[in-house]
Parts: structure tokens; C-alpha cells; sequence
């Protein structure tokens, strides 16, 4: 068993702002502790802090047991690194670095085969065996065969962007649920996990006698799992940490008494401010003629300093509030028309039409082919017009298939990404990026560009780079950027994934007045209840439409 203790943590942004404020709580042995707070109010940034990646500007981090965890980039993964770097990089550090010097050895032992480095190699390989390198291999077998339903051997090789995102989460779960580490941190685990996954998630972390601290949005996950939650609050001073010693049943009912506490305790203060004033100035007005007031005069000033430098009680927590406003434009009757429609490798041939205003939704498990469609569209599909280009500078990579997916009058994709992944933003900050514009959105002055910014609860973030952001706040400022751009086909991968829960309400609230057609890919069950249709990719490798959300589907029955 293992623990947490964090005391009084404090950190300062490279610009100066204070993001952490005093952060104290305590993950007790065998707790599972939600971690929650709006999007950028660093709840990241702690997690780091305790793994240690960055150093806290004050206070201290104490814990028990070994530490394993999973990061926010996890189903993101869209670069060269394999199947065994994923699970080493969740592995004991012992292993971690045994890893590395095996890998070593053996790309040295490929241009020279002296004895010097034959020696090398082996003791690389007996460190291996010595911290438990082949267990490891042997519990990684099972993890395979769990999360992608092939052994070790036959995946240790395959690049890891050739997952889906929630094949990359399954199989990282598995690797920190079943390894040695008796305390797990993890970051936005649920996310890109199909429904079926989120309910084995869930069954997982209420069956586990590990200690697990973890962020989610998910209110569902929250409500079946966490034993206790602790908020990140918004201050202006640096944001702070309330815990609430129950579960999500009673956090909400607990939050708005606290809040009502802090009202009633700043109306005393207010109160008792104005009548030690009151009582100075009264005293001052008769000192002026009385001498012998002088003394109760100096009296009540002190009374009335004191009382003003131990200052009022704790305000209340400033609430986040995202507006989201967007517009799309009148179209053709029939928005999107596929015939014989087949992704190749994915799923078998199927029709559909989407009309002008409609809200679909597009279901089913993991690697489906729910994403490589929505992709499909985006690009305008199979042989789009100069109409029915992307918006925005972001290239799409293209799908292979069969049959036609074809766009209607002035049907204009807008794409949300699940990954984020938008190589054309990285490095640029938020202003610039609305500064500039692209084809489909004209630029636009600071002033203007800030007041859009704030909306979204981003004006803060103004001189950070996209890629420097929380994944909540990339995501907002993606569909920022789909407001702004003039697409009247919204095309959703996953939207609400990293959102807050008030960012989530406003995406929904603003889906409900945009003026244009809407498919979205989503695991999110209370998201989807918004929805009109409900596209089904069926693990028999057949496409239906349900007039209920389907969330039992397993996972398609193909060669893997």
C-alpha cells in the first residue's frame, strides 16, 4: 500500500503569474482521489509536480509505495515510438533505464562485434534479468493480449501511432493496474476510451487496493469511483485546493453549502468592518472638541487596524464562464450522402444520408473506424469540390475506401481532433494565430481578438503557444477556431474528452443554436442524449443507426 501527502505547494508561471496557491491534501492508503477544476487551473502541473518532472516553487511532496503513471499524451501518441516503449515508459525506473542500456548494447553490437562490446551486451542482458526485466515481458504478454488481443511478441514492434487512442489508454491501464506500483496517478484516464472501457475502468479502480489519484471530467466515472474529491479553485491570487471528504453523490450539494458558508461569512465581516469604522469615526468627530476622547479614539483605530490586517474570510471561488457562439450557414437539403460506402480494412459497405441541421452522433468500440470517417468528411470526401475543402490551414491525412461520401451545396467541414493534433498552430501563440487568419478567417486586432479569447476563458493564455496549453483549453480554442472560420458542418472527434464540465455545457448549449449540420464521435454518455440519430459501427463490422445511443458494442471482429 502506498500514499500521498502534498503540503503547501506553490508554483509560479515563467511569466510570473502564481497558478498554485498553498496546495495541501492527502491520498490515504488505498483511496481512489478525484482530482478536478476547470480547464488551465493546473491540475497537470500538480500532477507533474508529484511525479516529480517539475519542482514546486514552495512547499513539499511526501509518498509511499512506488509511483506509476500515466500522462495526459497517452492516446495522443502520433510519433515513431513502439508498443515495448509504451510499456517501458510506465515500467519501475529500474526498468526503465535496464531498458535503455539493453537497447544501447544492442544498436552497438549491430556496427561492431569485438569483444569489448560482446561484453557489453551481456551484462546489459543480465541487468535485464536482475531487475526483472523478463517478468516485466512476461506481465506485458498479458497486457497485450488484454488490451489489443495479440501476445507481446507479435506487437512489441508496431508503432504505437498505428493504435486508436483508446487501445494506447486500455493498454497503458493495464500495464500500471496489474504492475508493482502501489500508488497510480492517473491523467484523464477515461479519455478516448469507448463506453465499454469506461465501465471496465470503472469496475477496475473500485476492485484495486492501490492508491489512485486521478483527473477526470467524467461525471459518471466520478460518481462510481472516487472515495474523495479535491478542486482546484480559481483565485485571484493563485488558485487554490478545497477537498470534499465524500463521494461526487454529495460534492456538488457540499460545494454550494460551502459557497453559502463564505457569503454569510463575508456579509459578518462586512458588517463588523462598518461598525468598528462607524465607531472610529465617531470617536474622532469627538476627540476633535474632547480631549478625553482622545484615548478611546486611538483606541478604536487600533481596534480597527487590527481588525483590517487579519483581513476578511475566504472568498469565494471565481466560477469559470465559457460562451460559445456558434453560427454555420444554410446549406443543401442534404448534407452528407455516402453510397456503398466501405473504409477499407474497418467497416463493411453501408448507406447514409445526413440533412441540413441534423445531429448525429457516430458510436461503437475502439478502432472501429469511428475516426478514419469523420477524417473521411473532413477532407471534403471522395472527390470533394473547391467548396467543400477543410477550413483552416490543418492538413488531413487521407482515407483509404470504397464506394462515395459525398458533400452537399455549400456544406463546408469543420474538423475537431481528437488528438489535437494540429502541426500548423504548434508554436504559435493564441493571438497570432487570430491575428493572422487564414483562407476561410480573416484576421483580426488585439483588442478584438482578446474579447474573443475571453469567451472561451482564454485571455490569460493569450501570449502562450497552442501547444503549450492544458488539453481543455486546446480544445477550446478549437472550436474557437470553428466558430471564427465559417464551417457549416461540424465534424466532432471526441470533443468533450478533455472539457471541463462547464465548457462541456457550453458546447452543447452553443450545438443547440449553430445553424448547420453536426456528426459527432463520442463515448460520452450524457453528451450524446443531446443528439437526433445515432450511427452505429456494430463489432460485426456492419454500420446501423439506433433511435437510442448503443454503448455494448464490442470490439470489431477482424484479423488483427
Amino acid at each position: 500500500m502506498g500514499h500521498v501527502d502534498v503540503a503547501g505547494i506553490g508554483y509560479e508561471l515563467p511569466d510570473g503569474r502564481v497558478l498554485l496557491d498553498d496546495i495541501t491534501f492527502r491520498v490515504a492508503d488505498g483511496a481512489k482521489v478525484a482530482l478536478v477544476g476547470a480547464n488551465g487551473s493546473g491540475k497537470t502541473t500538480l500532477t507533474r509536480i508529484i511525479a516529480g518532472d517539475l519542482k514546486p516553487h514552495s512547499g513539499s511532496i511526501a509518498r509511499s509505495g512506488g509511483l506509476g503513471v500515466m500522462r495526459q499524451f497517452v492516446g495522443s501518441v502520433r510519433d515513431s515510438s513502439t508498443v515495448r516503449d509504451l510499456l517501458v515508459g510506465v515500467a519501475p525506473q529500474a526498468i526503465q533505464d535496464a531498458a535503455a542500456k539493453l537497447d544501447k548494447a544492442e544498436l552497438t553490437m549491430m556496427d561492431a562485434d569485438d569483444e569489448k562490446t560482446q561484453l557489453k551486451y551481456a551484462q546489459a542482458v543480465s541487468d535485464w534479468g536482475e531487475v526483472g526485466g523478463y517478468d516485466a515481458e512476461v506481465l506485458w504478454d498479458v497486457c497485450t493480449t488484454a488490451a489489443l488481443g495479440v501476445p507481446f511478441d507479435r506487437c512489441r514492434w508496431r508503432e504505437v501511432k498505428t493504435l486508436s487512442g483508446g487501445e494506447q489508454k486500455r493498454l497503458v491501464l493495464e500495464a500500471l493496474l496489474r504492475g508493482p506500483d502501489q500508488v497510480l496517478m492517473l491523467d484523464e484516464p477515461d479519455n478516448y476510451l469507448d463506453v465499454p472501457g469506461k465501465r471496465w475502468l470503472e469496475e477496475q479502480l473500485r476492485t484495486t487496493d492501490k492508491t489512485v489519484l486521478y483527473i477526470s471530467h467524467d461525471r459518471e466515472l466520478l460518481a462510481n469511483t472516487a472515495t474523495r474529491i479535491v478542486t482546484v479553485e480559481l483565485g485571484a491570487a493563485g488558485n487554490t485546493a478545497w477537498t470534499h471528504g465524500g463521494g461526487f453523490q454529495t460534492y456538488h450539494e457540499a460545494r454550494r453549502d460551502r459557497f453559502e458558508r463564505f457569503e454569510e461569512l463575508r456579509k459578518r465581516w462586512d458588517e463588523e468592518h462598518a461598525k468598528l469604522r462607524a465607531l472610529m469615526l465617531m470617536y474622532k468627530q469627538k476627540a476633535a472638541y474632547n480631549s478625553d476622547m482622545a484615548s478611546r479614539y486611538r483606541a478604536a483605530q487600533t481596534r480597527l487596524r487590527k481588525f483590517e490586517e487579519a483581513g476578511p474570510p475566504q472568498a469565494i471561488p471565481r466560477e469559470q464562464t465559457v460562451t460559445m457562439r456558434l453560427t454555420g450557414g444554410r446549406t443543401g437539403k442534404r448534407a452528407v450522402v455516402c453510397t456503398g460506402l466501405e473504409l477499407t480494412g474497418l467497416m463493411k459497405p453501408f448507406d447514409l444520408e445526413v440533412w441540413y441541421g441534423e445531429r448525429v452522433t457516430v458510436l461503437g468500440s475502439n478502432g472501429s473506424g469511428k475516426s478514419h470517417f469523420l477524417r473521411l468528411l473532413a477532407n471534403g470526401g471522395s472527390d470533394p469540390d473547391i467548396e467543400h475543402r477543410p477550413v483552416g490551414d490543418v492538413q488531413i491525412a487521407l482515407v483509404a475506401h470504397t464506394g462515395k461520401a459525398k458533400l452537399g451545396a455549400r456544406v463546408r467541414p469543420g474538423w475537431f481532433a481528437q488528438t489535437h493534433e494540429h502541426p500548423e498552430l504548434v508554436g504559435r501563440t493564441l493571438l497570432e494565430i487570430l491575428h493572422r487568419g487564414d483562407e476561410h478567417r480573416e484576421g483580426m486586432g488585439r483588442e478584438l481578438a482578446s474579447r474573443k479569447l475571453d469567451r472561451y476563458e482564454l485571455a490569460h493564455a493569450a501570449e502562450q503557444t497552442f501547444d503549450s496549453l492544458s488539453g481543455g483549453q486546446q480544445a477550446r480554442f478549437q472550436i474557437l477556431l470553428l466558430e471564427l472560420s465559417g464551417a457549416t458542418l461540424l465534424l466532432l472527434d471526441e470533443p468533450t474528452d478533455n472539457l471541463d464540465v462547464e465548457s462541456a455545457e457550453a458546447l452543447e448549449e452553443g450545438l443547440d443554436s449553430f445553424d448547420g449540420t453536426v456528426i459527432a464521435v463520442t463515448h460520452d454518455r450524457w453528451f450524446a442524449r443531446g443528439f437526433d440519430r445515432h450511427l452505429v459501427f456494430g463489432a460485426d463490422g456492419t454500420v446501423y443507426e439506433s433511435d437510442e445511443p448503443v454503448w455494448d458494442e464490442g470490439r470489431v471482429e477482424r484479423a488483427r
